[in-house]
């Protein structure tokens, strides 16, 4: 699991809403009890891959070093929030603008994905050359969805 910001918005939402709706996920709450893959490897430690949280791992896990995914996507050439943002959420749900919301979603999702592979690429996890290939299909992936906030996107892209 891979989130920009997760630690601190994404995963007390779903701990939240799970807790709320009844909803049993036993391999997500392990830690190394039951079945030790997860001893030092799970979802809930902030040092752990299972959930990576790009913002932290950039940020050394210090709160006054966080910096916004917006920013960092546009830094590297991406398009970043487009004109939406988290905090106009709540306003367009009450306007009834499902769909702005869902396309900044799905945008935000992209911009986690690609400074997420920018990060594996620093740390050597790709090289320059997978992650050109990476950058080439996302860009004609999204150019070939026949959605206008996806095609955008694309074209925003460096």
């Amino acid at each position: 699991m891979v989130t920009w910001n997760g630690g601190g918005f994404d995963l007390p939402v779903i701990h939240y809403r799970s807790l709320l709706h009844g909803i049993v996920s036993h391999q997500y709450w392990e830690t190394g009890n039951e079945d030790q893959a997860f001893r030092w490897n799970n979802y809930l430690n902030r040092y752990h891959y299972r959930h990576t949280d790009v913002m932290d791992i950039l940020a050394s896990y210090q709160a006054r070093a966080n910096a916004p995914l917006d920013e960092i996507a546009v830094m590297l050439g991406f398009p970043g929030k487009m004109g939406m943002s988290g905090s106009k959420v709540w306003e367009n749900y009450l306007a009834g603008d499902i769909e702005g919301i869902r396309n900044y979603c799905e945008t935000d999702v992209l911009n986690t994905y690609l400074v997420y592979m920018h990060l594996c690429l620093i740390q050597g996890k790709i090289n320059e050359q997978e992650y050109q290939q990476i950058l080439d299909e996302v860009r004609n992936f999204l150019l070939n969805s026949s959605k206008k906030h996806l095609e955008l996107f694309a074209k925003e892209m460096i």
